[in-house]
């Protein structure tokens, strides 16, 4: 059900061409495991539900391969693989996200969708430092009460130099 007003609220917000400046603030939850992640709206066109995805031979392992989408192939990550999470077979909550950088399209693989939520600047802490790479795609720790969102950088989860190399990001 929340899934369901997560996409309701998503696509009320895409569609209203007057609220750039109110999407500051304003992330995609999803779940990943037992954990929340955020993304920032902005980056998000449309959440799908799973599909056929068909593999590209060599490529990184947390690419499952591309979808075509209305016409338009788009590259497909699991945020799990990428995050070097357990695999989990897919079901009817698994979703893709599909997010659009530097107008570049990918489809993000998540557990399943949770909300469209607030957080204001104030109430999002820094990363925490470490020397592993993961701690790169996290923009911020965003609190909501009692309960904490990763927040992710978006063009540092999808824009890796392997990915590049392999021409993974497709015009």
């Amino acid at each position: 059900m929340k899934e369901n007003n997560a996409k309701k609220q998503l696509e009320e917000e895409l569609f209203d061409e007057s609220n750039e400046d109110t999407q500051k603030g304003r992330f995609l939850t999803f779940r990943l495991a037992r954990e929340d992640y955020g993304i920032e709206i902005r980056y998000v066109t449309e959440i799908i539900g799973i599909q056929k995805i068909t593999e590209v031979p060599d490529m990184p392992h947390f690419v499952k391969g591309v979808i075509n989408l209305r016409g338009k192939v788009i590259p497909v990550m699991d945020v799990r693989l990428r995050f070097n999470l357990p695999p989990r077979d897919y079901d009817d909550r698994t979703c893709i996200v599909v997010v659009n950088v530097d107008e570049k399209s990918v489809g993000l693989v998540v557990d399943k969708v949770n909300e469209v939520a607030s957080i204001p600047d104030d109430q999002i802490e820094p990363p925490p430092r470490a020397d592993r790479d993961g701690c790169n795609y996290i923009q911020g720790i965003g609190k909501m009460g009692e309960e904490v969102k990763i927040l992710l950088e978006v063009k540092r989860l999808l824009f890796t130099e392997e990915m590049e190399q392999r021409s993974l990001i497709v015009e």
